[in-house]
């Protein structure tokens, strides 16, 4: 069996230790042309031995060892080794070896794979980063329809653009600023199929749309919205906690949760404790049916309807709660019509927050990817994806299939991904759960 399985190399043995397979090649033809001129007519002196990188094979490292002439041509009187086809230009490794190193990192810690090769940490950052780079040369993403912008803060905040249709990472961006928004929109192929923008309340996000995607609809998330109500009422159960004896507050155990949770939400244990709650603190009784009730602006049907019920709401709040809730009524005020555009579409940005949770999980078992190796490793890690191109079951070989010629697969060529919508959110647990993370800094 040819073990290397490279042509133009002629094995000549295999040297296995511990850790290693040492094989020994040799060229398959001589050199007859000059690499300089391109004459025939070349005279050799002088030979050296070349180590070069191969794919690990059966958990062990590998290394080719090639005998390289040295030519001098009778034309032009230059000189030069013998090329090494399979190898590649910037290194001594296979092409291969370079392709395998790129689609690992994607999953796994740079140490790792420098652990599995043998060769260091810095090495493979570098030949990821290449490959990262003709990845993205090569990728085209299809514009979505449902365009997804958040943030996530990793050392800093960094912006983050999901198609919501498809439940796909579109592309993360270096900041959140209107600039680097703007700009990233305006480069997207066919921009103005863009329907409906889902975003928080950062009003960079709403200019640099209404800058460049004017056809779109802006919806402000729900989640976001009615967070607010939620941190008002726990801002009031706070400063009441913060009046109580070390008794009375141990009568409140968990009292956060039950306060927080909508009340047809409440099992009937928990609706019993809380409405002993509520009979006992005025003040917290009024402000979680302040909090109930602005949750039910959501139940709303039209647009009108909702805004009627915000002004419904608006002027039930008590003097005294009035700055508890005051950022809430701030905010419908500021954004009125991107939240109402809700009651429009029902469109909400749930599917960025969850990639956001996810991206936050890749880089702490990550150990503090760099942007870019955190960016390629969400944008890039396309394996799970497609299920299609997964290996098939194992089947064991019958007696009149084993003469049958194996044949060598050429290395996979990179090419243009038309169509593409990215990396699908489910399959980002399948990624983590697979890869090996270990301490590793990219």
């Amino acid at each position: 069996m040819d073990l290397l399985q490279l042509s133009d190399f002629d094995l000549i043995r295999v040297v296995e230790d511990d850790h290693d397979f040492h094989i020994y090649a040799r060229l398959s033809e001589e050199t007859t042309h000059c690499q300089h001129c391109g004459k025939y007519g070349v005279v050799g002196f002088g030979r050296r031995e070349q180590v070069v990188k191969d794919l690990p094979r059966l958990g062990k490292r590998s290394s080719i060892y090639v005998e390289t002439r040295r030519w001098r041509c009778k034309n032009c009187g230059k000189t030069f080794y013998d090329e090494l086809p399979h190898v590649d230009e910037k290194r001594r490794m296979t092409d291969r070896l370079v392709q395998w190193i790129g689609e690992q990192a994607l999953r796994r810690t740079n140490s790792s794979v420098a652990e599995e090769v043998g060769v260091s940490e810095g090495t493979i950052r570098l030949v990821f980063a290449e490959y990262v780079q003709q990845k993205h040369d090569a990728m085209c993403f299809a514009t979505p329809r449902w365009l997804g912008i958040d943030e996530i803060h990793l050392t800093k905040p960094r912006c983050v653009l999901t198609n919501v249709e498809k439940l796909t990472a579109f592309d993360i961006l270096e900041n959140r600023n209107k600039q680097t928004v703007a700009n990233r929109l305006s480069r997207l192929d066919h921009r103005k199929s863009i329907e409906l923008v889902t975003i928080d309340m950062w009003r960079p996000y709403r200019d640099a749309a209404a800058a460049v995607l004017p056809q779109a609809t802006v919806v402000v998330d729900k989640f976001h919205v009615v967070r607010m109500l939620n941190f008002a009422c726990e801002t009031v159960r706070k400063a009441l906690r913060a009046d109580l004896t070390p008794a009375e507050r141990r009568g409140l155990v968990n009292d956060r949760f039950l306060i927080l949770k909508r009340r047809h939400r409440l099992n009937g244990k928990e609706h019993m404790m809380l409405s002993g709650w509520l009979e006992n603190y005025p003040m917290l009784a009024m402000a979680y049916e302040i909090k109930e009730a602005g949750h039910r602006i959501y139940d709303a049907e039209t647009r009108d309807d909702a805004d009627a019920a915000f002004e419904e709401w608006r002027a039930s709040i008590p003097h005294e709660m009035k700055g508890a809730f005051g950022d809430f009524e701030r905010a419908w005020r500021n954004w009125r019509d991107e939240i109402l555009a809700y009651f429009d579409c029902r469109a909400t940005n749930a599917y960025t927050e969850s990639l956001n949770n996810l991206i936050r999980t890749t880089n702490r078992v990550g150990r503090g990817y760099s942007f870019e190796a955190l960016r390629a490793r969400v944008l890039l890690s396309e394996g799970p994806e497609k299920k299609a191109a997964a290996r098939p079951a194992f089947q064991k070989m019958l007696n009149r299939d084993r003469d049958i010629e194996m044949t060598v697969h050429s290395m996979r060529v990179p090419t243009r991904y038309e169509g593409r919508y990215g990396t699908l959110l489910s399959t980002l647990p399948e990624i983590l759960r697979d890869g090996d993370f270990g301490s590793d800094q990219s």
